[in-house]
């Protein structure tokens, strides 16, 4: 099999996390009606509030017994599709900052994979927004390449995706596709979010799926959203429109190993 059937959801979530569920099942019913093999929820999925309130909601993911984590092995094993949660509250030593984790559930509902967001989003934009995660939210410190079918997926987190080092590394452990899974502001998002993602898929030679937030949430935070699916010559070949919406793709390997074979920049590297 060289092509890979995969999803990426756009969603508008917020505080309620029992109402964000029932829109992230819609979203996989979606997708597996469109034949996905996985499909990708963004950062926040399950809860889109204050940054210091995550800690209330923050699961043990090694006992999967909290509401959250239930509801994604749960959803993958009745609808038989693999799952990433794009960025859940998992809970650390620190009960007041939790890691923001990306959790990848097997179709059998199994946890194969977790990914615990490295660069935390600390700014203050000439829009009015202030965030600081890292004052709610303890950084991971490593990396994930999961296999997914025929696959091998880098996970990342939205403000991962500035920095292009966290990807070779990704690269040069085998991924053949990466996964932005985002909550990505408006202010930024209109300038920086596809160049920053198309870039990634260009110099990393892997199909790239992106995962984002949209619109305004129920704290008055605005996200661009234009969730995206680009192959590794850097052309997006499905995108989302404004709203919550579902889009899918074929992921073709042979065309990733042709463009790596005639264009193979990855072994040229000189570091």
């Amino acid at each position: 099999m060289t092509n890979f059937r995969a999803a990426v959801a756009q969603l508008n979530s917020g505080e309620n996390v029992a109402e964000n569920l029932v829109a992230c099942g819609k979203a996989i019913v979606a997708a597996k009606e469109q034949g996905a093999q996985v499909i990708f929820l963004p950062e926040n999925f399950a809860f889109m509030g204050p940054e210091a309130a995550r800690a209330e909601i923050a699961e043990n993911l090694d006992e999967a017994a909290g509401p959250i984590a239930s509801f994604l092995s749960r959803s993958a094993r009745q609808h038989s599709i693999a799952i990433v949660g794009g960025g859940m509250p998992e809970r650390t030593a620190d009960p007041k900052r939790p890691f923001n984790t990306s959790a990848v559930f097997d179709p059998a509902g199994n946890l194969i994979g977790r990914y615990r967001k490295v660069h935390l989003f600390d700014v203050d934009l000439s829009d009015g927004t202030k965030l600081c995660e890292s004052a709610s939210t303890t950084p991971g410190s490593e990396t994930l390449v999961c296999p997914l079918g025929n696959v091998q997926f880098g996970i990342s987190i939205c403000y991962d995706v500035r920095f292009p080092e966290l990807y070779r590394r990704l690269v040069h452990a085998g991924a053949t596709a990466l996964a932005v899974t985002a909550a990505f502001t408006l202010h930024t998002g209109r300038d920086h979010w596809e160049v920053l993602l198309r870039a990634r898929a260009i110099e990393s030679q892997c199909w790239v799926l992106a995962a984002a937030q949209w619109g305004r949430h129920s704290h008055d935070r605005l996200t661009y959203g234009r969730s995206m699916i680009i192959d590794p010559w850097g052309t997006v070949v499905a995108q989302a429109s404004d709203g919550v919406g579902v889009v899918v793709a074929d992921l073709d390997l042979v065309q990733l190993a042709r463009i790596r074979a005639s264009l193979p920049s990855l072994k040229h590297r000189r570091l």
